[in-house]
């Protein structure tokens, strides 16, 4: 097969258009996150909810914003590996699509046992590891059949959440105006002078910061985009997020003003007995059922479309099996890339069936590591590569992005940063090894 031939048999359809992007952004932030974690960042940020989430996707723009410079001078499938590694060096890029790998590679498997928990707790004959195999079933067979299948489905479960969110906070708003809570909106969700502390603000923030990882998957699908790749990438980038973001602000500025003289059972079950006060036990229920399948069909969905593609960009380029590289003939899927997906994560999920808070922790470090080098790609390339005398853009905003990551990274536990060197140990093994074999750098056509 020709060198032609074998890129043409390498490029993904372009099936996606500006929609589709936001939709699966949208998606994979999870639209109704804030119920799983509710009760810890009220707790953290002494009930001033609002304020957290609207720092945390302050910051979470910062990395967007980074994204969006380098997605128009890369408009590949790969996200951050594929920015730095065109954007500082093949090393750099390397490391930095390691550690994605470590983030996207574990989200599938966060997904099952958060929605196979919940589920379990309506049907306890019901193994959970029953329920992950279901979830793995139709998040694998979705992202067999391609891009827009995925766009589909993603599309249904964003209609269902805000159909359920649209009841939340119409039957909230009711009860807060019938004497329910703070018996109104107030603005103490959003600031209490008499209590605001910024450390504990920002130990909140540490948390719903949660809610908006996977913003930066868009970037993974820029090879099946419709148009103008350069640009819709970047500016579905930046609309997912404040979508996102703004959903995130409503339903929990109502909630955090009902729950005003609630003492909660737990942390875990915090938003479901808001809903319960707002609408009765069949809003509670309603509210449960939902987070548990949108963990588990619908994140988990549009988390394996992420890492299949990653998988398949850095087996493109030759430092993955090119196994991972073959698409398929009929769907133009990674689908060889999605299998091995399945079976890993299937394999993590049952080992970690147990232990979800360390799962989710073990994922943001893959992910804040790669945002970090992402600032640092944009700094190298556009700042230092191309003399931009774009201060704001290239410079400032890239720099305070990375210290804020920085400095939740800095307050992570040890043993995440004992995984966290590990993996990375593993990944310079691999990477030696990969050298010895091949002699010289493959060469990267941008």
């Amino acid at each position: 097969m020709s060198s032609r031939s074998l890129q043409n048999a390498q490029e993904l359809k372009r099936v996606l258009s500006f929609a589709d992007l936001v939709v699966y952004g949208v998606a994979f932030m999870i639209p109704v996150a804030p119920f799983a974690i509710f009760g810890y960042v009220y707790a953290a940020s002494s009930g001033m909810v609002v304020l957290a989430y609207l720092v945390g996707m302050a910051a979470m723009l910062l990395t967007a914003f980074s994204y969006k410079f380098l997605s128009a001078d890369f408009p590949l499938a790969g996200s951050v590996y594929a920015y730095a590694t065109r954007g500082i060096g093949e090393v750099i890029g390397f490391v930095a699509g390691w550690m994605l790998i470590l983030d996207y590679l574990l989200v599938p498997a966060l997904t099952y046992v958060a929605g196979a928990t919940a589920l379990h707790d309506f049907v306890p004959a019901v193994s959970r590891t029953i329920w992950v195999l279901v979830f793995l079933a139709i998040g694998t067979g979705t992202n067999y059949l391609g891009a827009q299948a995925t766009s589909n489905m993603s599309r249904l479960f964003i209609i269902a959440q805000l159909i359920v969110l649209a009841l939340f906070c119409v039957a909230g708003f009711n009860a807060l105006y019938h004497g329910a809570g703070a018996g109104r909106l107030t603005l103490a969700p959003l600031f209490k002078p008499e209590v605001v502390d910024l450390r504990f603000v920002f130990s909140a923030v540490s948390i719903c910061a949660l809610s908006f990882l996977g913003f930066d998957a868009i970037s993974t699908l820029a090879e099946e985009v419709r148009g103008d790749r350069k640009a819709l990438v970047g500016r579905a980038t930046i609309t997912a997020l404040v979508l996102a973001g703004a959903i995130f602000v409503v339903q929990t500025w109502i909630a955090a003003d009902l729950a005003q003289g609630m003492t909660f059972t737990s942390a875990d079950t915090a938003f479901y007995e808001v809903a319960r006060r707002a609408g009765g036990q069949p809003l509670a229920l309603l509210a449960d059922c939902t987070t548990a399948i949108v963990f588990g069909v619908s994140c988990s969905i549009v988390s394996q479309t992420a890492i299949a593609r990653l998988l398949f960009s850095m087996a493109r380029d030759r430092k993955l099996p090119r196994f991972f590289a073959d698409l398929h003939p009929r769907y133009g899927s990674p689908h060889k890339s999605l299998l091995v997906v399945a079976v890993v994560s299937l394999a993590i999920a049952i080992g970690f069936l147990d232990h979800l808070d360390t799962l989710a922790e073990f994922v943001n470090f893959g992910a804040l590591t790669g945002f970090v080098i992402l600032h640092a790609t944009v700094v190298v390339h556009f700042f230092r590569r191309k003399r931009s005398h774009a201060f704001v853009r290239h410079l400032v905003v890239p720099i305070c992005g990375a210290a804020i990551l920085l400095y939740v990274l800095y307050s992570m536990s040890a043993h995440t940063w004992l995984l966290g060197a590990i993996w990375l140990c593993i990944g310079v093994a691999y990477y030696r090894l990969l050298k010895s074999r091949n002699g010289v750098n493959a060469r990267l056509d941008v």
